[in-house]
């Protein structure tokens, strides 16, 4: 007889193990602790086989029902559905250890013994904070220069022009780690060459008076290097400073 919602609701466990059945291979397993535990029981090349299909009241009676048609329909079309599942775990575990993150944190692991501890930390932070969020779980080696160019705009958005070209950086060092380890077939950052605008950079105006370069290179010309005593002295630096203030 097909289980009911209350059924399942109200079904106590025992001593031992209970099952309920409803019908076509599923049934519900209680276990002497307290927990329901949905089971699909099948046969695939004359080998009795057994699936778990959740815990109630995560999964309900109706949710249980369509995981099982579900399984039935790959039976009908030869296929064991304990081998799907297998080979979806499988893929899974390849995906998240070829993720961007993944291979990030391997990377910077490999190359922080020889960085600073104030720089490794900084990469590591810029990682974790503008990138990882939006592209971390992502298989890397099917980021494209756009996806990217993306995660970069946002940190340029908040006025971190500088930062942006650092993570770009960061990224581009990242994927070429990944296709040398054979985890990517390029490095999308290439493509990003120009896309972001440059940093402006400010420079000190030119020396144009000609009294004043006149004295400059006559304070460079006798500079002589320096010299210590309790404190170091620069005696040209002394007479640079001199032929400005003449000037």
């Amino acid at each position: 007889m097909p289980l009911t919602d209350t059924t399942v609701r109200n079904a106590k466990s025992g001593d031992k193990p209970i099952k309920l059945f409803d019908g076509r291979g599923l049934f519900l397993l209680l276990n002497p602790a307290g927990g329901k535990w949905w089971r699909f029981k099948y046969t695939y090349a004359r080998k009795a086989k057994l699936l778990s299909l959740g815990v109630y009241p995560d999964v309900s009676l109706k949710q249980a029902r369509n995981k099982r048609d579900e399984l039935r329909r790959q039976l009908a079309d030869g296929i064991d559905p304990g081998a799907v599942r297998k080979a979806m775990k499988a893929a899974r575990v390849t995906r998240e250890a070829n993720s961007f993150e993944a291979v990030a944190r391997e990377w910077s692991a490999k190359r922080s013994p020889t960085w600073a501890p104030t720089h490794a930390e900084q990469v590591n932070r810029r990682l974790e904070r503008d990138i990882f969020p939006w592209i971390g779980a992502r298989p890397i080696a099917e980021i494209n220069a756009p996806e990217l160019l993306t995660v970069l705009r946002r940190v340029e958005s908040r006025g971190a022009l500088e930062v942006a070209h650092r993570e770009l950086r960061i990224a581009g060092q990242v994927f070429r780690y990944a296709v040398a380890t054979g985890r990517a077939e390029r490095d999308p950052s290439a493509d990003l060459r120009g896309a972001l605008p440059p940093i402006q950079t400010s420079h000190l105006a030119a020396i144009t008076d000609p009294k004043i370069v006149g004295a400059l290179l006559r304070a460079i010309d006798g500079y002589q290097g320096f010299v210590c005593d309790k404190v170091c002295v620069a005696p040209g630096a002394v007479s640079i400073r001199a032929a400005w203030r003449a000037a």
